[in-house]
Formats: C-alpha cells, sequence, structure tokens
C-alpha cells in the first residue's frame, strides 16, 4: 500500500529554527560553513507548545544512552596505500586537505558519483559559479521551506555556537514533524563508512502505514524543461536519499558517539553557549548551558523517532511554473548504497586517483567547466551526445546548493 503524504496544516503552525544567510544559498553543502554572516532563527511566539515532546527529550530514556560501537574508526587519519590502477602514490588524501574539521556532505558524494575526475577538478581549483539554473532551484527550496517555517536573526559569538544551531533545528524540526506530520530542511550528521557525513533533509512526511506512523523522505528536484532526466542524474538523485535515509537510520538507532564528534570537529563540549542561543533554548523548553547539554537533547530526540520507509520518493519539478513533471519511488538498497559509499570512500581517503566518468556517459564532460583540462576530453568524438531528456547546462547537483 502506497502511504498518502501528509500536507501542511492549513493553519500556520510554525516552528522554530535557525539557518545562516550563507546556508540558504549553500544550505546543505555549507551544513558547517564558518561564515561571517550572522545567523538567523525561525521563532514565533505563537508556536504551538512543544512542552509534552520536549519534556520526553529531557529523559534518560531507556535504550538511549549514548553507544559507541568498536568497529567505528576515527576517520582522520591520513589514508596513502597503492592500487593497482594507480600511477603514483597519494600523499594525503582529499578527506583530510579539504574536508578534515567539516565532514563530507551528501553533496561531496553525489558529485563524486558523477564523476570523480570533476569533483578532483572541483577541490584543487574551486567550483564554477551558480548558474542560473542553479539559483531558480535553491530559490525553490527556500520557497518551499518557508512554507513551514518563519526566519529570525540569531547571534553566534563560536563554532560551538553554530553546531548548536544545527542541533536546535534538528529538535525543532522533529517537534514539528511529530505534531504536524511534515518538516523540511532538516539538518543530519552521522558516520558512514567511518566517515561524518552531513546533510539537510529536503523533506520528511509522517504517514499512516497499516496504523503505524512512519517517516518518508522526499527530495525536489527543479528542470528547466519539461523532461524527466536521463538515469545517470536520477541514479545520482537516488544516491542522495540514500544517503540522507542512511544517515536518519543511524541516528534512530543511537549511533552518534558524542565524544568522536566533539574530538574530530575540534568543538569544546563544555563551551558556554551565546546569552541569545541560551535564551532561545530556554524558551523552546530544552533549556542548555553548554553545546553537550543540546546534544543530550538531540540524542534524546532521536529516541523518539522510528526508521525511515524504505520507499523513498523524489520529485521532479518544472522550474517555470512548479508543476510536477513525475515522481520517482524507489526502494531504499542496502547492498547497492554500500557499494557506492566505498567507492566513494576510495577516491576521498587517496586509496585510488580519480575515476574517469563512464565511456557511455561521456556526453557529461560537454556540460562540465574544466572538460579542456581534462584528459578524458581528448578522447570524447561527436558520438558523446547526451540524451535528448538532459538539459541541464552544468553538472547536475542537489538542486538545493553546492559547496562554495
Amino acid at each position: 500500500m502506497t502511504p498518502s503524504p501528509t500536507r501542511p496544516p492549513s493553519t500556520a503552525k510554525f516552528p522554530v529554527e535557525i539557518i545562516t544567510e550563507e546556508e540558504m544559498s549553500l544550505i546543505e553543502a555549507a551544513f558547517y560553513s564558518v561564515s561571517a554572516a550572522p545567523p538567523s532563527v525561525q521563532f514565533d511566539q505563537n508556536v504551538r507548545s512543544i512542552r509534552s515532546i520536549t519534556m520526553l527529550s529531557k529523559r534518560r530514556l531507556s535504550g538511549c544512552t549514548e553507544s559507541v560501537n568498536s568497529d567505528i574508526e576515527d576517520s582522520g587519519r591520513i589514508i596513502g596505500s597503492y592500487s593497482p590502477n594507480r600511477k603514483r602514490r597519494v600523499l594525503e588524501s582529499f578527506l583530510h586537505r579539504f574536508r578534515r574539521r567539516r565532514g563530507l556532505s551528501v553533496t561531496d558524494i553525489t558529485s563524486t558519483e558523477w564523476c570523480e575526475k570533476q569533483m578532483e577538478f572541483f577541490l584543487l581549483l574551486g567550483r564554477p559559479k551558480s548558474t542560473e539554473a542553479m539559483k531558480a532551484g535553491s530559490a525553490r527550496h527556500m520557497e518551499l521551506e518557508e512554507e513551514v517555517v518563519k526566519r529570525v536573526k540569531i547571534d553566534v559569538e563560536s563554532i560551538e555556537d553554530r553546531w548548536a544551531v544545527k542541533f536546535m533545528n534538528f529538535i525543532w524540526g522533529i517537534n514539528q514533524l511529530l505534531l504536524d506530520g511534515l518538516t523540511r530542511e532538516l539538518p543530519v550528521v552521522g558516520f558512514a563508512e567511518g566517515v561524518w557525513m552531513v546533510g539537510i533533509i529536503d523533506e520528511i512526511r509522517m504517514s499512516l502505514v497499516e496504523s503505524e506512523r512512519i517517516p518518508i523522505l522526499v527530495d525536489t528536484k527543479t528542470r528547466v524543461r519539461a523532461t524527466l532526466p536521463a538515469e545517470p542524474q536520477r541514479r545520482n538523485g537516488r544516491l542522495q536519499l540514500m544517503c540522507y535515509k542512511y544517515l536518519w537510520d543511524s541516528l534512530v538507532a543511537n549511533k552518534f558517539p558524542s565524544h568522536k564528534f566533539f574530538d574530530y570537529f575540534s568543538l569544546n563540549p563544555h563551551y558556554i553557549l551565546s546569552p541569545e542561543v541560551r535564551q532561545v533554548t530556554e524558551k523552546s523548553g530544552f533549556p542548555s548551558e553548554t553545546l553537550d547539554d543540546l546534544v543530550r537533547y538531540f540524542q534524546n530526540s532521536c529516541c523518539l523517532l522510528p526508521r525511515a520507509q524504505d520507499q523513498l520518493l523524489l520529485r521532479y519539478e518544472l522550474q517555470e511554473d512548479q508543476s510536477l513533471l513525475g515522481e520517482d519511488q524507489f526502494d531504499y538498497e542496502p547492498a547497492w548504497f554500500e557499494s557506492q559509499i566505498k567507492s566513494c570512500m576510495e577516491f576521498w581517503q587517496g586509496e585510488r586517483e580519480a575515476i574517469f566518468t563512464p565511456t557511455e556517459e561521456r556526453w557529461k564532460c560537454k556540460f562540465c567547466k574544466f572538460s579542456s583540462r581534462c584528459p578524458a576530453n581528448s578522447n570524447m568524438d561527436d558520438s558523446a551526445t547526451p540524451p535528448e531528456n538532459e538539459n541541464f547546462l552544468s553538472p547536475p547537483i542537489p538542486s538545493k546548493n553546492e559547496l562554495s
């Protein structure tokens, strides 16, 4: 039985949420940005009371104490091994050089799956400027988010405050999901193959399936023309949603080793949060003096949640009028997801050099800003023609954002 989505309530009940201004244009990939722009908080005095939920969150719930699996490894070390297809040894991994204190974003994963060589150029030479299509996609996600949240600015004073912002957003998003059956732009953080990964889930719907409430993860993509994407882009979008499900289910299973989290991101758990952040947590029903206090609320909130449904949903909208072009419902495939993540980690951890996009997908090179520099381009001929339904003018990315 296909679950029916829960629609937003007709009477606006806005939850609280904190988001930086920069994150509105780079909302997923800049999950751990260190921007000078002042953050903002979605906070409404008329918000529905969430006391009953936060009271549950305050309790040391049975089975919700911190657990650290013995097989989880800190990914901060440098990996530099040999591989049969390597021309030289990678002395320092891209993970260590570029993501050592910020973690991999889900966008990093999907960009790597699209083309490892292009991802390498992104890291070494910088990403191209956002196209109008990218900006339109980001604007649409802002619009969707603002249907269910309200923005109010808040001052932060440290990296610890900025992470506090993420955890507060999560707690408020979970409260909204449990009360209203819908939330959007929910930040998540967790382990994948021993590496810290961060992301922002586009939309979560709480649906009733055989008398049980189960979260459904949804992502909306925008299209320039009224066509559905070809298989490579669909595959990329499926991987993105599978990453979100993996992170969600890991949090629900209480797989968030806070000590490793504080250590990896160089955070002081006993840091006293800024006065404004503490004031907001007090008003919200989960008063927190330190970052560690807030992380405990975050962990206990995770224990209130069920695992996400195995069926995931990709939606495709036309940018011009936001009409629905089609939906792609698909099942979570653990074995395929694991193989994709392991392959991605080989690249990021320096176990091998970047692989060119497959020959049958070499048409992607015609849309790559680095094609003139790439060795694969010299072998590309006129037969590398993109499918008729591919109409992007830049590499396909999660429509919400890119790394700067």
